[in-house]
C-alpha cells in the first residue's frame, strides 16, 4: 500500500469496520483472510483498531451468527439482522470522519464535496474523491473496476492469479499489487502511479494498443485530441485531496478557480478576464470555499464579492 496515504484514526476504524464486517458475513474465504492477516501486520494501529471494533460488537446484544448450513426463514433473517448490526459498526467507528464505509454493493458513488472509502473482499482499498461513480465487476477470473466520473485512488491487494483493470471509456489501467490514481473528467483521463506498476492502454483492454507503461511518479494524461502526455508531478500535490487539500504551484487563477469548484455547491468565478492568468501557489482546504477565495483575494490583492453561490474576484 501507498506510503504517506490517508492513515487517520477515522480512516484505520473505518478499514477495522471494513474486515469485521468481511470476517462475521458470509462470504469470507481464505484469500480474504489472507489478506485480513496481512492488513492486521502492517500497522500496530490496525490491530488496535480492530480491538476496538471487535469489542463493539461484542457489546451488540444477540450477537451469534447462525451456522451457514442454517435453512430455516427465521434463522435467514437472524442472519441478515446481523449482518445489519455490523453495517451499524462500521457507521459508529466512521460518524464524523467523512467516510461512507460500503462493504459489497456494486456501486459506489459521492456527491460534490464528499469522499468515501471502500475495502473490497480481497483487502484492495478504493478511496474516491469529490462527485464520482464506480462500478465493482469482480469475478473468479479478473477483478475489474469501471470509473464512470470523478477521480479514485485504488491500493491493490497483490493477487497474480486475478488481475486488476480500471476501466474508463477509452482507456484501460492494468496492476498488480500497485498504488495509483485514476481521475477522469471532461473527456480526458489522467494515471498517476505512486508505487508498483501499471500498464495503461486503449480501447479493448487485452487487444488495445499499448499507451505507456509507468514507474513510479509517472502520471500519463490522455485526451481524444492531444493524444497521451507523460509527466512527473508532485505526488503529494496529486495526492492532496486525501487529506482535503489542494495544491498549486504556479497556475493560473482561472485553473485554480476549475479545480476548487470540483469540491463545492458554491463557485468561483474570475469576473475581471485580466485577472485570469494571474498565478497561484499554496495549499488550500478544500472544505470552505469561501475561505479560500477570502485568502487568495488577500494574498493578491483583489475583491471578493458573493451573488448567490457565485464568490467573484474583481480587482481590489
Amino acid at each position: 500500500m501507498v506510503k504517506g496515504g490517508d492513515r487517520s484514526p477515522e480512516g484505520v476504524e473505518a478499514e477495522a469496520a471494513a474486515w469485521l464486517a468481511r470476517l462475521q458475513g458470509p462470504y469470507r474465504s481464505e484469500s480474504s483472510e489472507a489478506a485480513f492477516r496481512a492488513w492486521l501486520k502492517k500497522d500496530p494501529a490496525h490491530e488496535d483498531a480492530f480491538e476496538r471494533a471487535t469489542g463493539i460488537w461484542d457489546m451488540l446484544p444477540g450477537i451469534g451468527l447462525p451456522a451457514e448450513s442454517s435453512s430455516s426463514e427465521s434463522e435467514r433473517k437472524s442472519r441478515r439482522g446481523v449482518l445489519a448490526m455490523v453495517a451499524g459498526v462500521a457507521a459508529m467507528l466512521t460518524f464524523g470522519g467523512g467516510y461512507a464505509l460500503l462493504t459489497r454493493p456494486s456501486v459506489h458513488e459521492t456527491r460534490v464535496g464528499e469522499q468515501q472509502v471502500v475495502m473490497l473482499d480481497d483487502g484492495t482499498r478504493v478511496s474516491l474523491n469529490t462527485n464520482s461513480r464506480l462500478a465493482i465487476l469482480y469475478s473468479e477470473e479478473e477483478r475489474r473496476i469501471r470509473l464512470d466520473r470523478g477521480e479514485a485512488m485504488f491500493e491493490v491487494m497483490r493477487d497474480p492469479s486475478r488481475p486488476f483493470i480500471v476501466d474508463t471509456d477509452s482507456e484501460h489501467v492494468r496492476a498488480l499489487g500497485t498504488t495509483f490514481i485514476v481521475r477522469r473528467d471532461d473527456g480526458k483521463t489522467a494515471v498517476t502511479l505512486l508505487e508498483g506498476k501499471v500498464q495503461v492502454s486503449g480501447p479493448a483492454a487485452s487487444k488495445g494498443p499499448l499507451i505507456a507503461t509507468l514507474a513510479p511518479g509517472e502520471r500519463v494524461t490522455v485526451t481524444p485530441s492531444a493524444g497521451a502526455a507523460l509527466d512527473r508531478p508532485s505526488v503529494e500535490a496529486v495526492s492532496a485531496w486525501r487529506r482535503g487539500e489542494v495544491m498549486f504551484e504556479d497556475i493560473s487563477l482561472l485553473q485554480a478557480a476549475e479545480e476548487l469548484n470540483r469540491y463545492s455547491a458554491d463557485h468561483l468565478v474570475v469576473a475581471d478576464p485580466s485577472l485570469a492568468s494571474l498565478r497561484i501557489s499554496g495549499v488550500f482546504a478544500t472544505k470552505d470555499l469561501a475561505e479560500v477565495a477570502r485568502a487568495i483575494a488577500e494574498l493578491h490583492g483583489l475583491r471578493v464579492s458573493r451573488e448567490g453561490r457565485a464568490l467573484r474576484f474583481t480587482r481590489g
